[in-house]
């Protein structure tokens, strides 16, 4: 079908009808990726015809395994920088041969990643779209055939628009249904997490996920403070299960909140696989976190969300289309910053400062909301 859907469309719209192979790229963390999910189901609606691939780092490929619009994954695996020049060379060599062969008639790059670039050079899609390059920037302006314009200020838009808007610029239009984030557990994963849940003595929605973590820690809440909330809810009669993920940083922080709780926590911390914590939360009454990519899995199971935002930015970033509450600090009009703790001290006051009462207060309203 042609590309435009509006006479509203841009002049130089993609037309879809002849595009057999595309290649979207999203060379980001875990959360970034899975927020790219609705660009393969906007995608899919306008053209059910086309394939589609995605290049994605391979420690992110669970974010988007199993989506059923997409065709192929490609992955690029970072371990590939330590392992040797030789062994650099042959896995790149290999990839591009790969990519090569699909013959894509489109790419779709959504980040500013030099390797967008030199693909869109050297795959020969004849439609290539990426962001307008920060600056002046010929070479990136030459590698693509479309460029789209990122937000002219900061924090006025959700990722996941950002990204569909490399679809308004070839002239598509992502209807409201298609832009709900995608994320697949499968069934080893759902089975996995069953059987831990009754191995607990869990029902499904008979519990609260706690993560408190973030591969950031900049981003995380005072264990202390996170303690007090787990108890203040078990007397409200909520059972705890607290999720992290295995970096030693992350089980730190979890180690210490279960030293200053007074409640017996299920802790599934550093044992489930990103898959295997999509099927937990899936199953969970409500979810409790900081913007972390965790986060984003409970908008993509539609599992309600309350998220503790400091550093950064909850219009760009926060829970998407699910039920939610977003706990943010009043008294600091310096953020959402973007840095790394107060004046880069890795310590960000102004989630330190936000008071349990408070977060308590939503936690409550949400349940409510959701039951």
């Amino acid at each position: 079908m042609s590309a435009p859907t509006t006479s509203l469309a841009p002049a130089d719209a993609a037309d879809l009808s002849q595009v057999r192979r595309a290649l979207v790229i999203k060379l980001r963390h875990h959360g970034d990726v899975l927020l790219s999910s609705p660009v393969f189901s906007v995608l899919r609606q306008h053209a059910p015809h086309v394939e589609l691939d995605a290049l994605v780092y391979a420690d992110t490929a669970e974010m988007l395994s199993g989506h059923p619009a997409i065709a192929r994954l490609h992955l690029i695996d970072r371990k590939w920088k330590s392992a040797g020049w030789l062994s650099r060379a042959s896995a790149e060599w290999q990839l591009w041969r790969t990519l090569r062969a699909r013959r894509y008639d489109l790419l779709i790059h959504l980040t500013e990643h030099r390797r967008g670039m030199w693909l869109a050079k050297t795959l020969g899609a004849g439609i290539r779209v990426a962001p307008r390059a920060r600056g002046d920037d010929p070479m990136w302006n030459q590698a693509f055939s479309h460029l789209y314009a990122p937000p002219r200020l900061g924090n006025t838009r959700h990722t996941v628009e950002v990204n569909l808007d490399a679809l308004r610029r070839l002239g598509l239009a992502p209807h409201e249904d298609a832009r709900a984030l995608t994320l697949v557990p499968g069934a080893e994963a759902e089975a996995c997490v069953a059987a831990l849940l009754r191995g607990h003595g869990l029902a499904d929605r008979g519990f609260i996920q706690v993560h408190p973590a973030s591969r950031w820690m900049f981003k995380t809440w005072p264990a202390q403070n996170t303690a007090q909330l787990i108890d203040k809810l078990a007397q409200d009669g909520h059972r705890i299960v607290m999720t992290a993920g295995p970096a030693p940083a992350e089980l730190a922080l979890v180690a210490a909140i279960k030293a200053h709780a007074g409640t017996p926590i299920v802790d599934l911390s550093g044992r489930l696989t990103l898959k295997e914590l999509a099927a937990l939360t899936a199953r969970a009454r409500a979810f409790i976190g900081v913007d972390s990519a965790p986060m984003h899995i409970a908008s993509a199971m539609g599992t309600p969300a309350l998220a503790l935002f400091g550093p950064s930015g909850e219009i760009e970033w926060g829970p998407w289309r699910n039920a939610h509450r977003i706990v943010s600090s009043t008294r600091h009009p310096c953020r959402p910053c973007g840095n790394d703790g107060c004046g880069g001290s890795k310590v960000s006051e102004c989630l330190t400062t936000l008071p349990v009462a408070r977060v308590l207060d939503e936690v409550r309203s949400l349940l409510n909301e959701a039951t």
